[in-house]
């Protein structure tokens, strides 16, 4: 299979900082689009296939000045380390070196021991919490509606927060843990809704506001808030 998206390369915009552009043709594009990634403020500029880079250059330019300005805007990349703090059930809680040999959760700080890398220890206390937490939850609701799913697996997806299949396996992302409970617990909701419509009619929502009646508020606060999950770099 040919992929409709080449690389041309990449322009560097001058000026205090310097901006790094990636310029892809696509085959699909009738337009010039520029692209923010809102994960890690990789900037895309796309052409149509026939298009020549200065046509590109020149359109980049006319949006320098929007460009600067969104990604003053974003907030900086959490870099997982001793003496930083993350977020978990919606919280920032620093990461300390702790007085064992293994790293564990506590109520107000994360304690990992000097021995291993901090990120990988973190990532795992993480990973585990998130599997017991959406287990629990989609447990509950699946009992709630009499339908059962078949398996749950915990990845760290980039375009979905969860999902299910029609088979009833449910997946998730384990970064929910680093959200409010009550935004965890949402989603949870939302993927075993699906163990009885598989759509997004209102018949699904329906199914979603029985489980949880302020749904829309956590819905919300994903679109919102969720890409800062996916801002804090685990660089193990």
């Amino acid at each position: 299979m040919i992929d409709k998206k080449l690389d041309m390369g990449r322009h560097t915009l001058e000026g205090n900082p310097p901006i790094d552009v990636i310029l892809r043709h696509s085959a699909q594009a009738r337009r010039l689009s520029l692209r923010i990634s809102r994960l890690d403020g990789r900037v895309t500029l796309t052409l149509p296939r026939r298009a020549p880079a200065r046509e590109g250059i020149a359109f980049l330019r006319t949006k320098e000045a929007w460009l600067r300005k969104h990604l003053q805007e974003m907030k900086p990349a959490t870099i997982v380390a001793v003496g930083q703090s993350l977020p978990f059930r919606g919280i920032a809680t620093p990461i300390v070196i702790g007085a064992g040999k293994r790293a564990r959760l506590c109520t107000d700080r994360i304690e990992v021991s000097d021995a291993a890398v901090a990120a990988s220890q973190v990532k795992a206390l993480l990973r585990h919490a998130a599997r017991d937490a959406l287990a629990m939850a989609s447990d509950r609701y699946a009992q709630q509606l009499g339908r059962p799913y078949s398996r749950l697996s915990i990845r760290d997806t980039r375009s979905r927060w969860g999902s299910c299949t029609s088979q009833g396996a449910l997946m998730y992302s384990w970064r929910l843990i680093m959200a409010p409970p009550e935004v965890l617990d949402y989603v949870a909701a939302h993927e075993v809704a699906h163990l009885v419509e598989m759509n997004h009619q209102p018949s699904f929502w329906s199914v979603v506001a029985g489980l949880c009646p302020d749904y829309e508020k956590h819905r919300r606060w994903l679109r919102e808030e969720g890409d800062h999950l996916h801002r804090v770099i685990f660089d193990d």
